[in-house]
């Protein structure tokens, strides 16, 4: 329970509901509802295909690239440890944003549902680390299940957050949503220590 209860966290945190349908409600002000609603179900129904290929094949995929798991957990941690710092100081980066260019390019597009919604603000670089390494840690058929249980519920639960953005903008405004966003990243910097440290320790048991 205690992988699972952490997997969720980390996903959640990563992903950031919150902060991806502030980003999506200024990219789609400009459509109507409808459109605003296809879009937001097309961005997470790819962002969805995107995430479970890659927990399905990630064990395998760093099999074949020879890297060892406990070496995954280091780099997958100090990748998430950076990403925490963007958030702790409501900094936007490629980990987990779009650039300026990607910006501008998406604000003259009629569908942002694949880029930038689908990737890389869902299934960024971020969320494809933290996948992978909730792969590699689902041995057993209970915990794989699980894990997918909670891949599908922060979906579902991002979804929701992209269906509720204006309410959400009317309702937090920036300087909520980055209180928010330095409070998740202060648990994800926790947490991504934490993946280090275990890291290290399988190296050194191995």
């Amino acid at each position: 329970m205690e992988s699972l209860l952490n997997a969720f966290v980390v996903l959640f945190v990563v992903v950031d509901p919150i902060g991806v349908a502030l980003i999506f409600f200024t990219l789609t002000r400009d459509l109507s509802t409808s459109q605003q609603r296809r879009t937001a179900l097309r961005g997470t129904a790819l962002a969805t295909v995107i995430l479970l290929i890659f927990f399905l094949i990630g064990d395998d995929l760093l099999h074949r690239l020879n890297i060892s798991i406990p070496a995954f957990r280091i780099a997958g941690g100090a990748l998430l440890f950076l990403l925490a710092i963007d958030m702790v100081f409501a900094r936007q980066s490629g980990l987990r944003s779009t650039t300026t260019r990607e910006q501008e390019e998406a604000e003259h597009k009629q569908d942002v549902s694949v880029f930038p919604l689908a990737f890389p603000l869902i299934a960024g670089p971020g969320a494809l680390t933290t996948v992978l390494l909730m792969a590699s840690s689902a041995k057993q058929s209970l915990i794989f299940a699980g894990m997918i249980g909670i891949l599908f519920a922060v979906l579902a639960s991002t979804l929701l957050s992209l269906l509720l953005a204006p309410r959400i903008m009317h309702l937090l405004g920036e300087t909520g949503a980055n209180v928010i966003s330095r409070l998740f990243g202060l648990i994800l910097a926790a947490l991504a220590v934490q993946f280090i440290v275990d890291g290290i320790k399988a190296s050194f048991m191995s």
